[in-house]
């Protein structure tokens, strides 16, 4: 009860001192402009309290000396008031109020002050930035209008902001150019600081990271070496975005305690609470405003009628709206600590969670290269022991158990591989190749190594290609096979006793880029509507209740992101017991003149018979005795070693052609034997024969000094052209 009592005690004596003030006589115009420029330098002083109470008692005097210009300034500043206390609802609603005063005026110096401040809310409070923009535009035009080039200059910074703020980088730039030409002439400490911030938002989408770390940090500097901390505040917000989205966790998260510091010191809790009880002597003030109209209105109508009982009854119905006021402002405080202490803990667990799914990545990645390698390793010995069982004993040529153990092997790598081409792609670790090719080569190609499956289930294959197709086309033809292999091999997988079509036709021509739709149908079991948005999913097979169909039920998933890579996408149609068919569309580009300069420079292969002298160095013992079966097959001399210590040595000692390196080994790994090779001045070529993916580890390998990488298990056709062409570029070098 004591608390309602002191409170209806300050509501009394401050209409009480309202009405002192009518009695008193009106201040002139010089003393009311004094006023509001107190109540502005107030709010630089962060002093919102005695800001309000000065701004407050100007607009009381503006009303009564019938001044809109002054009425308007007051407002602002009240508005501005607001604006700085987060009270944003507020801070529109006395903007507004000012901005229909200052239109009955001829100041568009103050219309270009309030458009100014409304821009800011809508856009960087509201985030309603069509709205924010369009006041900004129209503060712009006032600025114009009144030839000030430093509120034209401030505008202007606004708008890049606002857009920046937006990730409209491209609108803000021209801004963005004008701030930064005029800076110096127009500009000041204050502007610098926001300048140097909206630099690097701008260079940090353009990915120019020196710029954009530069930017920030000057800005920062010259924040902490300022007065004005409010854009020193934004800076580090930005910066630690920037930082967060470059992978820089720790000083993104420094840079965003030093803004929430900042902030927490701007908006100081009893500055606020202090400020509030100002704000609510001014609302008392804008309600007695209305009631004193309601009195006059009133007292014309009701001249018969006792003053006093009118006034006392106008004055319970402005207390109770006043403790109503209070009591919900009241209710409102609270939630909002709630709200913001929940908001809170919401976020720390975000940042938890996001940590944790960023490790799992990381770990998902490395169990992905490590399994790949360890894979990878002991298939290279199984597949070259069955290549030297097949060689050196011609009568188990026709041996099923033999062909079984090749074809496992194979299986296996394939599944090795495909595991480690999704994982690829969703690490965004795929990037699509220009190379020129013919279609109708590689489809047949295609059709050329599926024919073993197609026999094992009496299946027959049939190509179509459209002859208006150019002969040569430019695009990934890898990535093309990728696709096709994948979506055959499937159909012929679930069709026995059947067909399977592959249709090419040219469905368009925009300038140079053809736009070939490839159509994959078969007469095979077909899929049921429930799980035709399945298939294209990871781990997922579908039609296994009966036979056993082999494979990862990744073959689907990979063909639908490849395709995303080529900014495609694919349709299926398919009916139970009737087939399936699959159709996409891939643009490539037709350009005569780059296909003959990509034809030209591809590296021509100059084999020799000459004998050639290879050191191997791998640790695994059966690997080198593949290895050395495939050397010496092609005539090449080869001396094992197992380590990099002994690789070193032994090069110190004779001259080899060539070295073909392992990268895992004991001791010293075969980046670091490299290294070593390089320091002494040996210049021979090293090509890396290891079991882990090219893409893991090829700038490791350039700069250790390796000249290129061949993935176990490897084509031994592909080995020797590669050995060529190194050996063949080092006898030009010499």
């Amino acid at each position: 009860m004591s608390q309602i009592r002191i409170g209806l005690l300050i509501l009394a004596l401050n209409i009480f001192n309202i009405n002192c003030y009518s009695l008193t006589p009106t201040p002139s115009k010089k003393q009311i402009v004094k006023l509001t420029e107190q109540a502005s330098k107030f709010i630089h002083e962060l002093n919102y309290e005695k800001s309000l109470i000065a701004s407050r008692l100007a607009l009381h005097y503006a009303i009564d000396a019938k001044n809109d210009n002054l009425v308007a300034i007051s407002y602002n500043i009240i508005g501005r008031n607001y604006d700085n206390l987060s009270e944003y609802d507020k801070a529109i609603f006395f903007y507004k109020k000012g901005l229909i005063y200052a239109n009955r005026t001829n100041n568009d110096t103050i219309k270009d002050w309030i458009n100014n401040n409304l821009g800011n809310i809508y856009c960087f409070q509201k985030k309603q930035y069509k709205e924010g923009i369009n006041y900004y535009k129209n503060a712009l035009k006032f600025g114009e209008k009144i030839a000030d080039p430093t509120e034209i200059y401030f505008t202007k910074l606004n708008i890049t902001w606002a857009f920046f703020d937006n990730g409209q980088f491209d609108e803000g730039f021209p801004y963005l150019e004008f701030i930064n030409k005029f800076q110096k002439k127009y500009g000041n400490e204050t502007t610098v600081v926001a300048l140097n911030m909206l630099n690097g938002m701008y260079y940090g989408f353009k990915e120019e990271r020196e710029k954009a770390t530069a930017s920030f940090l000057n800005g920062i500097k010259l924040g902490n070496e300022g007065k004005e901390k409010s854009d020193l505040s934004y800076t580090h917000q930005e910066y630690s975005k920037y930082l967060l989205k470059n992978g820089d966790y720790k000083k993104a998260y420094e840079n965003l305690v030093l803004y929430d510091k900042i902030t927490e010191e701007l908006n100081n809790k009893e500055m606020i609470k202090k400020a509030n009880m100002a704000g609510i002597n001014l609302e008392l003030d804008e309600y007695k405003r209305e009631i004193d109209k309601i009195e006059t209105e009133k007292d014309l109508q009701y001249q018969s009628l006792k003053k006093s009982r009118v006034i006392v009854l106008l004055f319970v119905i402005v207390l109770f709206v006043l403790l109503l006021l209070v009591y919900t402002l009241y209710k409102n405080n609270i939630f909002k600590k709630k709200t913001n202490k929940d908001l809170s803990l919401a976020n720390e667990k975000l940042f938890i969670a996001k940590e944790k799914a960023e490790e799992a990545s990381i770990l998902k990645s490395q169990f992905v290269s490590t399994i790949s390698h360890e894979l990878r390793t002991p298939l290279y010995g199984v597949v070259g022991i069955t290549n030297m069982l097949l060689d050196e004993h011609k009568e188990l040529a026709n041996s099923p158990h033999l062909s079984s153990l090749k074809f496992s092997a194979r299986y296996l790598l394939s599944l090795v591989n495909d595991v480690l081409q999704i994982n690829k792609i969703e690490e965004n670790r795929i990037v699509l190749e220009n190379l020129t090719f013919n279609i109708s080569d590689e489809i047949n190609m295609i059709k050329n190594s599926l024919s073993f499956i197609a026999k094992n289930n009496n299946n027959f294959i049939f190509v179509n290609i459209d002859p208006a197709i150019p002969e040569y086309l430019i695009g990934d033809k890898l990535r093309l096979s990728q696709i096709i292999i994948n979506l055959v091999s499937n159909a012929l997988k679930f069709t026995k006793n059947g067909e399977v079509f592959i249709d090419v036709n040219l469905s368009k021509v925009t300038d140079k880029m053809h736009f070939i739709e490839f159509k994959i149908k078969d007469t095979g079991v077909g899929i049921a509507v429930e799980d035709q948005e399945k298939i294209f999913e990871k781990f997922v097979q579908v039609g296994r209740k009966e036979v056993d169909y082999q494979g990862t039920g990744l073959g689907l998933s990979i063909v639908k992101r490849l395709l995303g890579l080529f900014d495609s996408d694919i349709s299926l149609k398919s009916t139970i017991g009737v087939g399936t068919e699959f159709t996409f569309t891939i643009a490539f580009e037709y350009d005569p003149e780059k296909t003959n300069e990509i034809i030209n420079n591809i590296p021509v292969d100059l084999s020799t018979n000459k004998l050639l002298k290879v050191l191997v160095v791998e640790d695994n013992k059966i690997n080198q005795i593949v290895t050395e079966k495939i050397l010496k097959k092609n005539n090449y001399t080869c001396t094992l070693v197992d380590d990099g210590f002994q690789a070193i040595k032994i090069l110190e000692e004779e001259n080899f052609d060539i070295v073909l390196m392992d990268i895992n080994m004991p001791l010293i790994n075969g980046f670091e034997t490299s290294r070593r090779i390089r320091h002494k001045g040996i210049k021979i070529p090293i090509v890396a024969l290891t079991a882990f993916d090219k893409e893991e580890i090829t700038e490791e390998a350039i700069s250790a000094g390796i000249n290129d990488i061949i993935v176990k298990p490897f084509d031994s056709v592909k080995l020797f052209k590669v050995i060529n062409v190194l050996i063949s570029k080092t006898k030009i070098a010499v």
